[in-house]
């Protein structure tokens, strides 16, 4: 068996990725959203040329030797468009031993995966934001869900005036202690104003801080988990592997996103690793796209991804109708696929709208 061709299907903010092999299997994977275009171009031009011809059963060994040798280049693009691939394979690879992909990572520790309901909004008011949350622990069960707080890299800023210091008490009381919270930052503080807002949240018995600090200054959101007693989360923006490393010994909770690190091959790694540092990996997973199938194998598998993992509360039109069967969360958790592969399908409507390229 051999990778014959590698196609993406690029429909506004998503690059879906198909991998054809010689004896007629197709894989599906997909690249992290946002600039799809430019991340198909890249997969095409530096990406595709080293899996062709190759065995997909080397994914692991094919993925580590395509990093290295665009090291000059290594961002995020290219871990984004390797990723596609990479996720691709790993479909090609439970189709042809019949497995879902969860079944081929060490094992399936558990065939339902709890997840917690993550806003994406800052827009919101304090008050039609634990509105929402509520309607979707009403609605889906979440024994858990994470708000957005700050302003996103923004120095110390706010989404708007008070609306952090109004939010995090509010959301408390109207959701009552028996849910859990989380509060996402995005890099918005410095260290200072991270460990106050951190006992603001630590008062009113928040679940976990994410990303207090701007990602790249792993120093300062090491002293914000130093100061606080609350869990301190972070890691999804990153894709080396070797700040992982780091972050093992300076947050308690990590949080690789498979589309950001060059997909399931090297978030398993990050997995394993937490696992290896008695620490929680909790799955960055912010849209409704098929990351969130990607996610769900990867976390049935790992023994680290026994926490509640995101899912996203946000419904999308540049995500609707990608593929079939949709998952679905049912009293606070998604049931794990069990077909081959992923086990799902591409729709044809969006295999209609999608603009194809391929490489052989």
């Amino acid at each position: 068996m051999r990778i014959e061709a590698v196609e993406t299907l690029v429909r506004d903010k998503v690059a879906v990725v198909r991998v054809r092999t010689d004896d007629g299997v197709t894989g599906i994977g997909q690249s992290a959203p946002y600039e799809a275009a430019i991340t198909a171009h890249v997969l095409h031009t530096m990406v595709a040329p080293m899996f062709l011809g190759r065995d997909p059963w080397d994914v692991e060994v094919l993925v580590d030797a395509c990093l290295r040798r665009h090291y000059k280049f290594s961002g995020g693009f290219l871990h984004r468009a390797v990723a596609g691939i990479d996720t691709a394979l790993w479909d090609v690879l439970g189709k042809v031993t019949g497995r879902p992909v969860a079944g081929l990572l060490g094992g399936i520790a558990r065939t339902e995966v709890p997840v917690y309901g993550s806003s994406m909004l800052r827009s919101t008011t304090p008050g039609e934001e634990v509105d929402r949350l509520a309607s979707a622990v009403d609605e889906h069960g979440y024994g858990g869900v994470k708000l957005r707080i700050g302003e996103a890299m923004g120095r110390d800023g706010d989404a708007a005036p008070g609306r952090t210091e109004t939010l995090v008490p509010l959301a408390r009381r109207h959701l009552g202690d028996a849910v859990d919270i989380a509060a996402d930052a995005n890099g918005g503080y410095t260290a200072a104003a991270a460990v106050t807002v951190g006992r603001l949240l630590e008062h009113h018995g928040y679940a976990h801080f994410e990303e207090p600090c701007p990602f790249e200054d792993v120093r300062s959101t090491g002293q914000v988990a130093a100061a606080l007693d609350i869990p301190v989360a972070g890691g999804e923006q990153d894709h080396s592997l070797a700040r992982y490393i780091e972050l093992v010994h300076t947050v308690d909770v990590v949080q690789p996103d498979i589309g950001y690190i060059g997909g399931l091959s090297r978030a398993r790694k990050v997995a394993t690793l937490a696992e290896a540092a008695g620490m929680p990996c909790t799955l960055h997973c912010a849209n409704d796209s098929l990351l969130q199938v990607f996610s769900v194998h990867l976390a049935a598998a790992m023994p680290a991804c026994f926490q509640r993992q995101e899912w996203s509360i946000e419904t999308t039109s540049w995500t609707d109708g990608i593929y079939g069967p949709v998952l679905e969360v049912r009293d606070g958790s998604v049931a794990v696929p069990t077909a081959p592969g992923w086990g799902i399908e591409l729709d044809p409507g969006f295999l209609r709208d999608a603009d194809l390229t391929t490489t052989r």
